[in-house]
């Protein structure tokens, strides 16, 4: 381009050559000298005026923020993260944090105070928090960049404005927060600011999901191709594509099967983005000699079936079971007692029960098409059933809209009304009289959460085994670390217990088998017949 140029000015304009060239240099040296700028964003929040100040609680910070991002706070208030209420319009049930029951930490009413340090609000410590508060919206929950914000189970959902001694008694500080260094540096989500909460779900690192834990913040390309921090370097909003504060994907209405396909830059697309078929497509194999085979299998399973072999694979232990029906048991000297395995993992706590861990777990797997029915508080159970499901995954090999998936099932066996035969909303967390961490009482316990959650209580307590399933998504091995053919081609393999397909390697038809050897034998006698006619023919 620059050749051609010049060599047009020499011969139309003799000097222009060279004041070009002059330009240039000018050109070159001006931009050398150009100010360092930061290059991700187009404000830089430490200039702000109104930010250099100290601040005394967080709703005093968001109404700053609010100022310049005014319509932020009110499209917040319409996300779940928010109201952590959900209708299901497949089913009408209502659902979202506040309203289903789970088998590791059980239920958020009465216990609003310890379970919202995870909500993206300030102040919801009880059924009266404003949830039309605009200035009660917490900015810095997913905006954060220091590392140094964080909310304490028990202060409903504000961070430590002063230096402060948790748990009570134990010698143990929190430093306050610096909400105006925080404010400075705020920035674009990222996996710490996520995994915050969606890491430490259930109570603790890794112990609901099995593929979210705190081996994500910067894993390597063995644990997740996508975030493989000197890699792809995928947050979590490379996937979860948000638009005005609302995150796709769900728990409770995931797409068990793509339709959509690839996205397309440009064009509107309301499908979810964080499906694997979203990027990848309907034929992901390019390049393998077996590229069509594989494509074969994106009809019946899901990609997360062969790209994740095992979860929990970062380090960090997932909980598989949790017992609460041996909480309670106290120390000779009448104090609650912890245990703990050869790797210093909690197996027991005195306020929770017994605990099983796993690392490098495989999935179980099943049918799923994305439905899903929850067990919620007033559905009638039945102890003689075996098992309850707090969530039923819906899907089967014949509704021609499901993928054999891998999940996580969390087992467990929690308290429950044997009278009036229904689940319970305990009150657990709290240093009051009737909190079961206080007085190991499930009878005090369960009557002040039930009142609480406006339902009926017997009085009676028994304990029921319960199952929670999670599909699994997170932890994409390299391909190179695929689950291999004859893992699920094979008697007792991975795919032992799915239904209604036929798996060659698994399966056993005799009809088929001697079909199949039928056709071999006709084969080989075909071959050696022609192979005898050529011999003959060459002799004569």
């Amino acid at each position: 381009m620059k050749s051609r140029l010049f060599k047009r000015l020499a011969q139309f304009w003799p000097g222009g050559r060279s004041l070009l060239a002059a330009l240039l240099l000018a050109g070159n040296a001006y931009a050398s000298e150009l100010p360092a700028v930061k290059m991700d964003s187009t404000a830089d929040h430490s200039k702000f005026k109104e930010l250099q100040q100290s601040f005394s609680s967080g709703p005093e910070l968001t109404k700053v923020c609010l100022s310049c991002h005014t319509e932020a706070a009110r499209q917040v208030h319409r996300t779940k993260h928010w109201t952590w209420d959900f209708l299901n319009p497949e089913n009408q049930q209502r659902l979202g944090k506040k309203n289903v029951i789970n088998n590791f930490c059980i239920s958020i009413p009465s216990n609003y105070a310890f379970c919202t340090s995870c909500h993206v609000g300030y102040g919801w410590k009880d059924a009266n928090f404003d949830f039309k508060s605009e200035e009660n919206v917490d900015c810095l929950a997913c905006h954060d960049t220091t590392g140094a914000y964080r909310k304490l189970p028990g202060m409903a959902g504000h961070p430590p404005y002063k230096d402060t001694e948790i748990p009570p008694g134990s010698g143990k500080f929190a430093k306050a927060v610096d909400l105006s260094k925080a404010a400075q540096k705020v920035g674009k989500t990222s996996r710490d600011t996520c995994g915050a909460c969606h890491f430490f779900g259930g109570g603790g690192d890794g112990v609901k999901h099995g593929d979210m834990d705190s081996s994500l913040a910067s894993p390597d390309k063995e644990l997740d191709v996508h975030m493989d921090a000197t890699g792809l370097d995928f947050t979590c909003g490379t996937c979860h594509k948000t638009s005005s504060h609302d995150v796709p994907g769900s728990r409770y209405t995931p797409v068990g099967k793509d339709k959509d396909g690839a996205h397309m830059r440009g064009k509107e697309d309301k499908s979810n983005p964080a499906t694997c078929q979203s990027c990848h497509g309907f034929t992901p194999h390019k390049s393998d000699a077996l590229a069509a085979k594989l494509n074969d299998h994106t009809d019946k399973i899901a990609c997360q079936t062969c790209h994740i072999p095992a979860i929990a694979r970062g380090g960090v232990a997932t909980k598989l079971t949790w017992d609460w029906s041996t909480a309670g048991q106290l120390s000779p000297e009448g104090k609650p007692i912890i245990k703990k395995d050869e790797k210093g993992r909690v197996i027991y706590d005195s306020k929770k029960g017994d605990f099983t861990l796993g690392e490098n777990v495989t999935p179980e797997y099943a049918w799923f098409n994305g439905k899903v029915t929850y067990t919620l508080l007033g559905d009638k159970i039945e102890k003689s059933e075996g098992v309850t499901h707090i969530n039923k995954m819906g899907g089967s090999a014949a509704d021609g809209q499901s993928l054999i998936w891998p999940m996580k099932v969390f087992r467990g066996s929690q308290p429950y009304d044997p009278v009036h035969k229904t689940l319970v909303t305990p009150h657990t967390a709290g240093n009051d009289d009737t909190a079961y961490w206080k007085n190991f009482g499930w009878e005090k316990a369960i009557d002040t959460g039930m009142k609480v959650s406006g339902a009926d209580f017997s009085g009676k307590v028994d304990f029921i085994k319960t199952d929670m399933s999670w599909p699994i998504t997170h932890m994409v091995a390299p391909k190179e670390k695929a689950v291999a053919c004859n893992e699920c081609h094979a008697k007792g393999g991975r795919l032992d217990k799915i239904e209604g397909v036929y798996i060659p390697g698994r399966d056993a038809n005799s009809l088929l088998n001697l079909l199949g050897w039928l056709a071999a034998g006709g084969t080989l006698a075909g071959v050696s017949l022609h192979g005898l006619i050529r011999f003959l023919r060459r002799k004569h």
